[in-house]
Parts: C-alpha cells; sequence; structure tokens
C-alpha cells in the first residue's frame, strides 16, 4: 500500500485537494493529523484526561461552561465538558511557556501518531492500494521518510497564495496576512524539496488557477503516482506481508538518505552566508 503523503502551506488548496482524492473517482481514505489531533482530546478520551489532570489545576478556564447547549457538566456526551482550546493556547504558547508547551506535546503526539498508525493499518488490511496522510507539517514533523510518494499543493506566485487568504479570512488585516505567511516555511522550497526524491516518489500539484484547472492538474499529478505504485503492486504487498515490509524498509531507508543530503546542503548554504 501507498502512504501518498499530502502537504503545503497556508491557503494554497490542500484541503481542497484531500476532499477530491477522497472522493470519486479516486475514492482514497484519508488520514487527516489535524482531526486526529482534535480526536485523541476528546472528552473521555485519554489524552484528554491527562490534559485535564496536568492543566486543569494551573488553569481555572480549561474546560468550556457548563451549559444546556453543552451538556451541562458532564458534556454532549456525558465524559465531561469539551476544552477550552483558546484558554489552553494561552496557557502553552507564548514566551517563557517552553515547559508548558512540551506537557503538551508528550501528551498529545505519541495519541495522534498511534491514532494514524491505526487508522493507516485499517487501509491495509482492507486491500486500499493507497491512503492519503493530510499532514500540514509533514516535513517539520518527521513523517516524510514514511511516504512512498509525497505532494505538496504549492503556487507559483506568493502574492496569489497572500490574496487566497485574505479572501478566506476576512477578520485577518493585511499585516496579519503577511506575517501568516512568513511565518511558515515558504511552500516553493518544499515543492523543491518534494521533487527532490524524483520522478513519481515526489510530486507537486500547482494550483495556482481555478477549480477545474485543480482538477487537471491532481489528473496529471495522480497518472504519475498511479505509473509509480500501481493497485496490483498494493494487492502483491498485502498477500506477501514480507515483501511489503522489505518495500517499506527501502522506501523509508532512501526517503531518509535524500532528506539528510537536502538538510546537509542547506546547512552548507547557510554557512557560507
Amino acid at each position: 500500500m501507498l502512504l501518498l503523503g499530502l502537504t503545503g502551506s497556508i491557503a494554497t488548496g490542500k484541503s481542497t485537494v484531500s476532499q477530491i482524492l477522497a472522493a470519486p473517482p479516486y475514492n482514497l481514505p484519508v488520514v487527516d493529523a489535524d482531526k486526529v489531533a482534535r480526536q485523541v482530546v476528546e472528552p473521555g478520551t485519554s489524552g484528554y484526561n491527562k490534559i485535564v489532570a496536568h492543566f486543569g489545576p494551573s488553569t481555572p478556564d480549561l474546560l468550556l461552561p457548563a451549559s444546556p447547549e453543552n451538556g451541562g457538566e458532564q458534556g454532549p456526551n456525558g465524559k465531561g465538558r469539551p476544552l477550552n482550546r483558546p484558554a489552553l493556547g494561552r496557557k502553552v504558547f507564548g514566551q517563557g511557556k517552553d515547559e508548558d508547551r512540551k506537557a503538551l506535546n508528550k501528551i498529545v503526539h505519541p495519541a495522534v501518531r498511534s491514532e494514524m498508525y491505526r487508522q493507516m493499518g485499517s487501509a491495509y488490511l482492507k486491500g486500499e492500494w493507497a491512503v492519503v496522510l493530510d499532514v500540514p507539517l509533514l516535513f517539520e514533523s518527521g513523517w516524510e521518510p514514511l511516504c512512498g510518494t509525497i505532494m505538496v499543493v504549492a503556487v507559483k506566485d506568493a502574492e496569489t497564495q497572500f490574496q487566497r487568504l485574505r479572501a478566506r479570512d476576512a477578520h485577518l488585516t493585511e499585516e496579519d496576512a503577511k506575517n501568516r505567511v512568513a511565518a511558515q516555511w515558504d511552500v516553493r522550497d518544499k515543492a523543491e524539496r518534494c521533487l527532490r526524491r524524483g520522478p513519481k516518489a515526489g510530486v507537486v500539484v500547482w494550483n495556482d488557477g481555478d477549480q477545474d484547472h485543480l482538477k487537471r492538474e491532481i489528473d496529471r499529478v495522480m497518472q504519475e503516482v498511479k505509473v509509480g505504485s500501481p493497485v496490483w503492486w498494493s494487492w502483491l504487498l498485502l498477500a506477501f506481508p514480507p515483501l511489503a515490509i522489505a518495500s517499506g524498509g527501502y522506501s523509508y531507508a532512501r526517503s531518509w538518505y535524500i532528506k539528510r543530503q537536502w538538510e546537509q546542503e542547506k546547512a552548507t548554504e547557510k554557512a557560507k552566508l
């Protein structure tokens, strides 16, 4: 089974591409890291209980106020009131809050990875030829070597990205929008790093046009992906688990080596400045 890593940057259209891949004619299962991150801290989960135990004593407004709309003291599912995410954000983000942020990451990250692995395993056992790993910070979070193919959704013109963000989030000022774009890794650099993986292992969806143009771009890159990972190969890996392990190991080692080369080159360039 192909692990198809999907990433991009703010306002480049990654979520739209994810929705298209999940719908006909592709019908690919999508493991959405953002959705999983919310699921693992819902009331009643282990992650939720750990967050409440750790941050509750020092954060009086950690949970949303009880009301008839949200189920009262027991919450909508009878397992507790939902987390007050803005209050938790104020607790763990900002200067001098490294320890709180590390504590939260120590709770959430293992739970997210465990659930993502569970969903990937389920897709493999169902005989899916590919599963989409929708991870906004795929390169930054270490998922890159696990992916047989990486798809970056990018725009060639930074102004396009900026204008789309302003149109999507009308409450943002021009300065806020520019800061949000600037705070992320340049998507054109992500595209370059992706293509370094070679044909079929790294593809870029250029989303500078309208919806029809985007769909044509997806069709183009998915044809390339399917050539590199045909359906019959997925069935063969399902039938012979040792072959699947060997294939996955080779893919991981190759991806790790390319990643390491890229990082060394960038470190050398930075040292020369």
